[in-house]
């Protein structure tokens, strides 16, 4: 997917494109693509190696077709974004790249395999094995290796140099000498052989030859960029199921006749059905009918919500009950579908300060190595070493080096790691969210609609002595059916659910602060607040129901507290977080919401505009804040927040705001989010740690003649796929 938007930055017009980039082979490469956009005035980019993408900000003195053009000139090739219809068909026809790459890996390592036995078993190198080695290894190191070669050679006529500048160098060294001691040395004679070592001694340099290493070099980094691609693919697995989730068709009511139409047809009221089992097409709303919805793919909740006429349903998800009549209230990017894949891939582009490290070091990394490799190659001819050992420990210390890894290590976790969330109902907004869930310490927790239902429920009827509690509730409920009041409606359904259908009340009057009445069987019904001698719960609000006069009962109704909301701050706290609850609501209903979750430290009678001042003082204090609402007044805060957290089910500028979105309204997820935010995270610095490790630890041993080339590769091919088998580990994440 792919986004084009325009900012206003300052005076002038800035535009924002995706780009997908071809030619990349290592993060080097994307680093020089990167500089080179960033050079153009007014540009700011930022090209990702494991997505292959560059998403560029470009002034009005600007076009596409000069980001086009200057991508081109440092040896690579971008295009424009694709209409989103047809990544569904390309993924159909699958990746003709990764299987030519499969194709090209499969013919080298058939050839390679006999060259190499001969080389590592004496046993097997009978008169002329050479020779056929030499006929085995020439198309490997000519058609095999062919992509380093031409990278190699795309990158000298730019006058730079990136990974497969090592890996052509090497492969070509190796071979290239190897066909010097066969026609110049005593390599070819009838009867040559020679053991095989672990290391680079040989006998005489020119009765020695290397095209194990030439080839086996070649395919085992044919393999580990084979891999690579594969687990790259699998890697955005989770942002390409949530782009496909979305219906094909859909039945839209136009003259009260079903018209089936593509869904990307839809606007914005059109009135359209949808049967069991089927998606629905788009956001809207419930116009008739009922049923039960699955929206475990977007939400990651697994039970049913029900739906009735006038809720909300989100598109992409299933019904999986009655036939329903759904008005559509936003299409196309502006779905939470559409959100969620335009966040997450917004996520993954992204880059860790780590990683900004680490592409610096790669940028600058391969020309230390070409220098590191002659280097090598003088010591040991200085050292008075056979010209054989100097070669061989220079050629190892050119493949051993390759910074792939480097590339890697954020990309992959991070795609992972996202695409997992997206999964479970998280959005991640970035990387530089990762690491602000390392370091939080307190997290703020709104109370209405976050910790609270956010909606008046009735919780109890008590009745007057000789009254029947159902008697009273049926001839509130009645009245109350008429009325907009939040505690009116709070009664009015309560009854409903528990009695059924309720009478029709007649006369019908509201009076502002005294409640309402309606008449019911005869007899007048009167609905308002209980006197003050009533004991009132904390957090309750009580509702006296008469008639003729007389009190008949009282309605407890209160904003309920969820029923996830005590195990949610439980987790948070396992997780070294204290949880403070924030509120507007006044300090004896804040105590007894508190109360039933398990908070200690609560802020009440806060007014909206002042909240972001209590994230303030608590930051002031020396706390790492994050901060969980759902509500336009909360939206400020949750910037101000060193870590904001939206749950999806509130206002889209709270959303905004944040930095991770809940998908559904569960405070359990936001402990399974920052939970998820550390696991990445860990993972992106494991990752780094081992890149660094490994080039650090190889090195000196390649250039202390301790690595055959042939084991460089394999080592340097298997640092990538453990990197982003490792970056794999995430999608296991529960």
């Amino acid at each position: 997917m792919s986004t084009e938007t325009s900012t206003e930055m300052g005076t002038e017009m800035s535009t924002d494109v995706e780009l997908d980039i071809t030619g990349m082979t290592c993060a080097s490469c994307a680093n020089r693509i990167e500089r080179k956009l960033n050079r153009l005035d007014g540009v700011s980019a930022s090209v990702n190696y494991a997505t292959e993408k560059a998403r560029v900000s470009f002034p009005s003195t600007l076009t596409p077709d000069d980001l086009l053009a200057t991508v081109a000139a440092a040896g690579y090739a971008a295009t424009l974004p694709r209409d989103a219809a047809e990544p569904e068909a390309a993924e159909e026809t699958g990746d003709p790249e990764l299987e030519a790459l499969r194709q090209r890996l499969v013919v080298s390592a058939v050839l390679t395999v006999p060259v190499v036995a001969m080389a590592m078993v004496p046993a097997l190198q009978v008169d002329h094995w050479q020779w056929l080695s030499l006929t085995l290894a020439a198309p490997v190191v000519v058609w095999g290796a062919w992509p380093f070669h031409r990278a190699a050679a795309l990158n000298a006529r730019h006058g730079t140099s990136t990974m497969d500048t090592l890996v052509s160098l090497g492969v070509l060294a190796a071979f290239g000498w190897s066909l010097v001691a066969l026609f110049w040395g005593t390599a070819g004679e009838t009867g040559m052989t020679h053991p095989f070592r672990l290391t680079i001694e040989r006998t005489d340099g020119l009765g020695n030859i290397y095209l194990e290493a030439a080839t086996g070099v070649t395919t085992f980094l044919l393999a580990g960029r084979w891999f690579e691609k594969r687990s790259k693919r699998r890697a955005g697995a989770a942002l390409r199921a949530l782009l496909s989730l979305g219906a094909k068709d859909v039945s839209v009511l136009r003259a009260g006749v079903e018209v089936s139409v593509p869904a990307g047809e839809l606007a914005v009221g059109d009135l359209f059905v949808v049967r069991p089992g089927e998606k629905i097409a788009t956001d809207g709303r419930v116009e008739s009918g009922t049923s039960a919805v699955d929206a475990s793919m977007l939400t990651g909740e697994p039970v049913p919500v029900e739906v009735g006429p006038g809720d909300a349903v989100t598109g992409a998800t299933i019904n999986a009950g009655g036939r329903l009549l759904v008005r559509a209230t936003r299409v196309g990017a502006d779905t939470q579908l559409a959100q969620m894949a335009r966040l997450v891939e917004e996520a993954q582009h992204g880059k860790a300060q780590a990683q900004r490290l680490a592409d610096r070091i790669s940028g600058f990394f391969v020309p230390v190595v070409i220098a590191l490799a002659v280097g090598t190659l003088g010591f040991w001819l200085g050292s008075g070493a056979s010209a054989a050992t100097a070669f061989t420990a220079a050629v190892a210390v050119l493949i051993i080096a390759c910074p792939c890894a480097l590339g890697l290590a954020t990309p992959t976790a991070l795609m992972v790691g996202t695409g997992r969330g997206a999964q479970l109902g998280i959005l991640i907004r970035g990387p530089e969210v990762l690491e602000s869930t390392r370091r939080i310490d307190t997290v703020v927790l709104d109370k209405t609609g976050t910790v609270t239902t956010g909606r008046m429920t009735l919780l109890e009827v008590v009745a007057a002595d000789g009254e029947d509690p159902d008697d009273v509730l049926r001839a509130a409920g009645a009245v109350e059916d008429a009325s907009e009041h939040p505690i009116g409606r709070a009664v009015a359904t309560g009854a409903r659910e528990r009695l059924g259908e309720l009478p029709s009340a007649t006369g019908f009057r509201a009076t502002a602060g005294l409640g309402v009445e309606g008449r019911i069987d005869g007899r007048v019904v009167t609905v308002g607040r209980a006197a003050a001698d009533v004991d009132q719960p904390d957090g309750h609000t009580v509702v006296q129901v008469s008639w003729d006069g007389v009190p008949r009962g009282w309605l407890h109704v209160a904003d309920r507290v969820k029923e996830t909301s005590a195990e949610a701050v439980r987790e948070l706290r396992a997780l070294g977080l204290r949880p403070v609850l924030l509120t507007g609501d006044h300090e004896r209903a804040a105590r007894a919401v508190a109360a039933q979750v398990g908070i200690e430290d609560v802020i009440a009678e806060v007014l909206p505009a002042d909240k972001v001042d209590v994230v303030k003082r608590l930051q002031a204090e020396g706390r790492v804040v994050a901060m969980v609402g759902d509500g336009v007044n909360d939206a400020a805060a949750l910037a101000q927040a060193d870590l904001g957290i939206a749950m999806g089910t509130g206002a889209d500028v709270a959303i905004e705001a944040s930095d991770l979105t809940l998908v559904r309204g569960d405070l359990r997820v936001a402990a399974t989010a920052v939970r998820l935010s550390r696991r990445t995270l860990a993972t992106i610095k494991g990752n780094l740690f081992w890149a660094f490790g490994y080039n650090v630890a190889a090195l000196p041993l390649a250039a202390a003649g301790l690595l055959n080339p042939m084991l460089a590769g394999a080592a340097m091919a298997l640092s990538s796929v453990f990197v982003v088998s490792n970056s794999l580990r995430l999608r296991r994440f529960r």
